[in-house]
């Protein structure tokens, strides 16, 4: 006998996570065993970026995030419009995230 039997996660959000944390650029590695995402701040005027959080994660996961940050980036503009890039400085560099 099959039953598909869907179990619930109950996901946690303490109080200072739920604040979250801005990041304007995140620094992508990986190794053959997982995907590391520095999340970090730059500021004007700061020749220094201070990672705020590190998250580490297989493939299988950063692949799945990948999927689901698309899909809802296409929500998103399904509903708000378009949006637009920027971020190419004088030099021709391209500051910010980074595909």
């Amino acid at each position: 006998m099959n039953q598909n039997v869907e179990k619930q996660i109950k996901i946690e959000l303490g109080e200072a996570e739920a604040e979250g944390t801005y990041s304007n650029l995140v620094l992508i590695t990986h190794s053959p065993a997982e995907f590391v995402l520095d999340f970090t701040r730059v500021l004007p005027g700061k020749p220094k970026a201070k990672v705020y959080s590190r998250i580490i994660m297989a493939p299988q996961h950063a692949k799945s995030l990948l999927r689901a940050l698309g899909d809802n980036v296409k929500k998103y503009e399904a509903q708000f419009g378009e949006i637009k890039l920027h971020g190419v400085d004088v030099k021709g560099k391209n500051i910010g995230f980074q595909e």
